[in-house]
């Protein structure tokens, strides 16, 4: 057994019902807020040497905040996905398992672009998305070419780092 884990059940013992009521308040939701809660807590599992730790609910918060922002990034993508269905006739829409898999799929986007810094995301998503060619986005972002070149390339490594 890992050392740190007899910390961190005491550190779940005393905090995780103040986090899960935090993170209620700040998701509008209690199954959301359990599920995010638990998800903290395993992050803690990661080598983390929480015997050190002198402010557990700052900790806990800077990690469930990160958990939380994502959530809303992924509920976020799915609003924008049912948005841009709704504008089609009903017989034109997709079924309810392609649905799934765009869902899924965006999500899985969404995973491989959040690790990336924000202007290599930003190039990644002008390009692939908006469809703007290299030097169009060199333009907008006010980028050399080699710039927007470079930041593409450390997107689609970043990208393929994600690769099943």
């Amino acid at each position: 057994m890992h050392a740190s884990h007899p910390h961190l059940a005491t550190l779940y013992r005393d905090h995780h019902r103040w986090l899960r009521g935090w993170l209620s308040g700040r998701v509008g939701n209690r199954d959301v807020a359990d599920d995010l809660a638990q998800d903290t807590f395993g992050r803690l599992l990661l080598d983390r040497d929480l015997a050190a730790l002198r402010e557990p609910r700052a900790f806990l918060t800077t990690v469930a905040r990160g958990l939380a922002a994502n959530w809303f990034r992924r509920q976020s993508l799915e609003r924008a996905y049912l948005e841009y269905l709704a504008q089609f006739p009903e017989p034109a829409l997709p079924s309810l398992e392609e649905q799934a898999l765009v869902r899924e799929a965006l999500q899985q986007i969404d995973a491989m672009l959040d690790g990336l810094p924000a202007m290599a995301r930003r190039v990644f998503v002008l390009a692939q998305f908006d469809g703007l060619r290299y030097d169009a986005i060199a333009e907008r972002l006010g980028l050399s070419l080699s710039t927007v070149k470079r930041h593409m390339k450390r997107a689609l490594l970043g990208c393929l780092a994600h690769a099943p």
